[in-house]
């Protein structure tokens, strides 16, 4: 009997995700779109869906990469990138205050390495509505978890010079 290798969805889904990301940091998003597609295809993950969006949004297409959070929320609620992302999106489109509650469930999911983001992100939003102390604690917050976060500490400095 002989042994064929039935490829694995989580593995293949995997390989076009990463391949997906390498084509789009080389500036090549139509082919990332594609990658991240077949991701989806052989295995739906919140990950694909949420780079599935970034690439979207690298082409101005916002409200298709809400979408692809929207989606992969619905898979895995605890991921948190796809909830920044939304108010990165809802920000670029001058939604500011629908931002908000994007953002402010960013800063407490589980799973999220980028939390920063979220708290700059805030801070963005806070400071654009003129409370300047909320944008200040925001700032201080995103600086806090990641040290060499530079426009964080741009954001600081400027808030600190308006507030004196």
């Amino acid at each position: 009997m002989e042994n064929f290798d039935i490829p694995n969805p989580q593995e293949t889904a995997n390989r076009y995700l990463q391949e997906g990301y390498e084509k789009q940091m080389a500036g090549k998003v139509d082919e990332a779109v594609t990658l991240y597609l077949q991701s989806i295809a052989s295995q739906p993950t919140a990950e694909a869906h949420t780079f599935l969006g970034w690439a979207y949004s690298v082409k101005g297409r916002y409200g298709d990469a809400i979408r692809e959070c929207e989606r992969a929320i619905r898979i895995d609620p605890q991921y948190g990138n796809p909830y920044n992302d939304i108010g990165a999106y809802l920000i670029e489109t001058g939604r500011w205050q629908e931002a908000l509650p994007w953002l402010e469930k960013a800063t407490t999911a589980e799973r999220y390495d980028g939390r920063f983001y979220a708290w700059y992100n805030l801070g963005r939003v806070w400071e654009h509505q003129g409370d300047w102390s909320k944008a200040l604690e925001a700032y201080r917050h995103a600086l806090q978890q990641n040290t060499e976060y530079t426009l964080a500490a741009k954001a600081i400095s400027r808030m600190e010079s308006m507030l004196n």
